[in-house]
């Protein structure tokens, strides 16, 4: 699962010329506002200005014991984390271990439909075997993945007979999904090491975005060092 350490509120000025930065006293009343439309418990908010982090606060509790949700409390990222991905990826093609425009399936040892992904690691990869039969996966590529435009649903698990599918024909429009994101993971992690992939996607995403930005309290995998001050729900 990815954490991070903080939800960003982005202030985009409007017009030509840049709206003066909101005063503390009315992003405190804002976030108020937010919660309260929203029923959320707890929020953090960083603001960030020409690259620097101007004001940070957090806000309401992190879980249902009523412990305070602290600026250093630990959050799931949830998507915010494609972007962090998105940033490996580009990392790797800078490498010339990813070609953006070549099919991922030519990243793998075998056919993807032949990979037994509950045997490698249950619950982590799409059932690929389900795509036996309709062959454009053949022609999914890493820009496909990163831009949304596999085919594929959001998830597997979504569907009404809970198999993977293709929708439409791979790269001819816009659909979120988390699954092509999924799919480029399952071909770094699992891929040809003669190319430079076989790489774990945690370790590679600590290795080339978190570590160089000091995010020592951050990562997309778990540590057990999270749990005292962990944003858990509930």
């Amino acid at each position: 699962m990815w954490r991070a350490l903080a939800f960003s509120l982005a202030l985009v000025p409007a017009g030509a010329v840049a709206a003066p930065l909101p005063k503390p006293a009315a992003l405190d009343a804002k976030v108020a506002a937010l919660m309260a439309r929203t029923h959320a418990q707890g929020m953090a908010v960083a603001v960030i200005d020409k690259g620097k982090v101007t004001y940070v606060n957090a806000y309401g509790i992190r879980n249902a014991k009523g412990d305070k949700l602290t600026t250093n409390t630990v959050i799931y990222g949830a998507s915010i984390t494609k972007t962090v991905f998105a940033y490996a990826v580009l990392h790797l093609v800078d490498q010339g271990k990813i070609n953006l425009d070549t099919p991922i399936a030519d990243d793998l040892d075998k056919p993807l439909i032949d990979y037994d992904t509950e045997a490698i690691h249950p619950d982590k990869y799409g059932p690929y075997k389900d795509l036996a039969g309709d062959d454009r996966w053949k022609t999914i590529t890493p820009r496909m993945a990163l831009t949304h435009s596999t085919g594929f649903a959001n998830f597997w698990w979504t569907e009404p007979d809970k198999k993977l599918h293709i929708h439409f024909d791979p790269g001819t429009r816009y659909a979120y999904s988390g699954e092509g994101l999924i799919l480029l993971q399952f071909a770094i992690d699992q891929g040809r090491k003669d190319k430079g992939l076989g790489i774990d996607v945690g370790q590679l995403t600590q290795d080339v975005v978190f570590t160089p930005l000091g995010m020592t309290r951050t990562s997309l995998m778990w540590r057990p060092d999270f749990r005292p001050n962990l944003a858990d729900g509930w």
